[in-house]
């Protein structure tokens, strides 16, 4: 496994760590207080760091692959599946914690089941489809809006705006949202001849 593919395992295997520090833990009645206040008080803004870190991992295996001619078939599966999983999964969180609204989260899982069906259709017929640049500019709007949304508390604790951040916060995740929408039909409207030749 080269480099570029490595990145992108650590930013799988990222995920679970952001989690651990986004919820809090309580798993049939066992919710150890210590942790949970820990969780409560900082745990956000450790999550957000590790998040930032997956990230950064998603701008360099696409770099490192292209400058050093390591692009291969397992890189492109591996690089949208990475930022799907790591995307759906805070999301997901956020959802848990009241943060961000179900309805929301369901189009931008709905767009990437889309997208993945029609990969799957593609690769029955010898094309594997590397992520297309609407695709990374709507990677890239979701993951400022979540970076923002973990950083949130400790932003609203060191200014005081408690009004005024959550708005900016919401902000944001709407322009990754509509990015999401935008380019779901793109994708579905550039490749729709797959589906056609699927028939």
């Amino acid at each position: 496994m080269n480099l570029p593919n490595k990145l992108s395992m650590l930013r799988i295997i990222l995920i679970p760590v952001t989690m651990l520090f986004m919820l809090p833990i309580s798993i049939y009645g066992f919710e150890p207080s210590g942790w949970n206040a820990f969780i409560e008080s900082s745990g956000m803004t450790i999550a957000g760091i590790v998040f930032i870190i997956a990230s950064i991992t998603d701008f360099l295996d696409g770099q490192i692959a292209r400058r050093f001619n390591m692009i291969t078939n397992l890189g492109k599966f591996l690089d949208s599946l990475a930022d799907k999983m790591l995307v759906i999964a805070v999301l997901i969180a956020f959802v848990a914690l009241g943060r961000v609204s179900a309805w929301l989260l369901m189009i931008i899982v709905l767009r990437e089941f889309m997208v993945t069906g029609i990969r799957l259709i593609a690769s029955k017929q010898g094309v594997v489809m590397a992520a297309k640049m609407i695709g990374k500019i709507k990677t890239t709007t979701q993951m400022i809006a979540i970076i923002f949304l973990m950083f949130e508390p400790l932003i609203i604790k060191l200014t005081g705006a408690s009004a005024a951040v959550p708005i900016i916060g919401d902000i944001l995740f709407y322009i990754s949202v509509i990015m999401t929408i935008i380019s779901g039909l793109d994708y579905l409207i550039k490749n729709i001849s797959y589906l056609k030749e699927a028939d």
